[in-house]
């Protein structure tokens, strides 16, 4: 049985180096829920990748504090698990709330795995020990601040760009990203931005030599997202439509995507994306992890998870510098002269949160005996 003796949720509020636009809104702050497990003298963190708002997600990072203290909690506490893998199933009672979830989730993680001594990317299955890095551009004030931020990214070393996009900010844009840069890796994500009716814009987004097209369609449409993806040669890649591993079996059951961003706390936790790993390699569908302006606690936790077999395109996971000056945990992560970003070796999460840091940018704090 793993120890478990008192969870902790932080609430912190950390300024984004550059605000980060898209077609839900612009963020300038970085507010996120933090989860800490203590026990067996150890403690282990995961956070929670909810938004202020319930643009992304129908969560919150109010909400998620809620079930994480109404009920996630007393069903931990009766679970008793004796490995991390157990969480999910007892978590199932709660319907809904995958972010919650994962959040209290990956803190037994790195809980059992510094009680082990055994880094998460190893007890996961990891296979490499660094990843490729790209990096998400959000939506700029005009097309020359995007060139130049295109362009920085390009000089770094990164190894492919995505742009944001919405209607109004989308042909001419990738365009002119394209004829600048005629041999850059190059996706889009529109984050549920068009309509299957807005197809003439889709189809010459089709001719621009882009590797993918991210969630161009409203969430829950699988099925227009098939529709699209039969029409289209570039493939479709899928982020807030798939919400758990039903939801990716059903997309891929249809032709809804080719390609899948995997995002751990999007469909409930670790296990489940273990689940849509296995899942995808199956079926030789290529994966990704996706970003959320995390700190460097969900940092770690997205480059164990895009470690593993199956993950093989450039990731949202970016150098910490990309967003926070000062970041509540070390190391902080580097981009490498290869274009990727090295996985920490230390046991658990391999980073450390400092007690000073989280003081500076804390706003409220909760204790739950177990």
């Amino acid at each position: 049985m793993i120890p478990l003796d008192r969870i902790s949720c932080y609430l912190v509020e950390l300024p984004l180096v550059r605000p980060f636009e898209t077609s839900f809104g612009r963020e300038q702050v970085r507010r996120a829920l933090l989860v800490r497990v203590s026990g067996g003298g150890e403690e282990g963190w995961g956070e929670c990748v909810a938004s202020s708002g319930p643009w992304y997600s129908y969560e919150t990072v109010d909400t998620a504090l809620l079930v994480i203290r109404d009920f996630l909690v007393p069903l931990l506490s009766r679970a008793r698990p004796s490995h991390p893998n157990q969480v999910r199933r007892a978590f199932a009672p709660v319907r809904g709330h995958p972010m919650a979830k994962a959040a209290l989730e990956a803190a037994v993680w790195d809980l059992y795995c510094r009680l082990t001594g055994v880094p998460l990317a190893a007890e996961l299955g990891g296979v490499r020990d660094e990843v490729p890095a790209g990096v998400s551009v959000g939506i700029q004030p005009d097309l020359d601040s995007l060139l130049a931020r295109v362009e920085e990214f390009v000089a770094q070393g990164y190894r492919r760009v995505k742009l944001k996009i919405k209607p109004g900010w989308d042909l001419e844009v990738v365009a002119e990203v394209r004829e600048r840069f005629p041999d850059l890796p190059l996706w889009v994500d529109a984050n549920c931005a068009y309509r299957l009716e807005e197809l003439a814009v889709l189809a010459e987004l089709d001719r621009m030599g882009l590797g993918l097209i991210e969630q161009p369609l409203w969430h829950e449409d699988l099925v227009g997202h098939a529709r699209l993806a039969s029409r289209l040669s570039t493939p479709i890649c899928l982020d807030e439509s798939i919400t758990s591993p039903q939801r990716a079996w059903e997309a891929l059951e249809i032709g809804a995507c080719r390609v899948i961003n995997l995002k751990q706390g999007r469909v409930g936790g670790i296990q489940a994306a273990l689940e849509i790993q296995e899942l995808a390699s199956s079926r030789g569908v290529p994966l990704w992890c996706g970003g959320m302006l995390e700190t460097g606690i969900g940092r770690a936790l997205n480059l164990a998870l895009a470690s593993l077999p199956g993950f093989q395109l450039p990731h949202d996971i970016s150098a910490t510098d990309r967003y926070f000056r000062e970041d509540i945990a070390e190391p902080a992560f580097e981009l490498s002269p290869r274009g990727t970003i090295p996985l920490p070796r230390g046991p658990g999460l391999g980073v450390e949160v400092l007690p000073e840091r989280l003081r500076r940018y804390q706003v409220a704090h909760w204790e739950f005996s177990i």
